[in-house]
């Protein structure tokens, strides 16, 4: 005997989920709990690494024209594209996490070009895009609670745009947190440790 699982009842209530995709309807409204604990153990993930230091960026004068073509080719495509997952989410497979990763990687690939973030953000702003996703996420979840809704519970007639905006700030904090785990350190930091050798 085959288990029926949740997809009936998915299909039965997509319409008041805000959108029309199920997999979106699940994980950022019928279990949005899920989501929101996976940002917050990606933050933490962070905040460990740059916890344990890191390591001197070892600049090299060697010019690379191929990656650098690449990733004055690529960033702007990835960039596009992570917009484009971003939208498609609430409509076919797509959304916030895969939006996210795809920016984390145009990321990697301007830090492996040498890129560096300038010092006027790599402080305060850097922090507050990277717990921005959480942070939305919770206060959204908490703003409808004093109108008698339960924790991310969301009105059916706003949940379409609420889920869009939660998306939104997620994409921006996964991808600037998957890029910041590529670096593996502190961007803000006064002091880089030397590698034992």
């Amino acid at each position: 005997m085959q288990a029926a699982g949740l997809s009936i009842d998915v299909a039965k209530n997509i319409d008041i989920s805000g959108v029309t995709n199920p997999v979106t309807a699940v994980l950022l409204n019928y279990r949005s709990y899920d989501t929101l604990l996976e940002l917050g153990v990606l933050l933490l993930a962070l905040l460990g690494v740059w916890s344990l230091g890191g390591v001197t960026d070892k600049k090299t004068n060697i010019v690379n024209p191929m990656l650098d073509f690449l990733t004055k080719f690529l960033v702007p495509i990835f960039i596009l594209y992570a917009g484009y997952l971003l939208w498609v989410g609430g409509l076919a497979p797509g959304g916030a996490f895969q939006a996210g990763s795809v920016l984390g990687a145009a990321g990697v690939l301007l830090f492996l070009n040498g890129w560096q973030l300038n010092a006027k953000y790599s402080g305060f702003a850097l922090r507050l895009v990277l717990v921005a996703g959480l942070l939305i996420f919770v206060l959204i979840g908490l703003s409808f609670t004093f109108f008698g809704n339960d924790f991310l519970e969301y009105p059916p007639a706003l949940a379409g745009g609420l889920i869009l905006l939660i998306e939104a700030a997620a994409t921006l904090s996964i991808g600037i947190s998957l890029a910041a785990l590529f670096l593996g350190r502190d961007p803000s930091a006064t002091e880089n440790i030397e590698v034992n050798k």
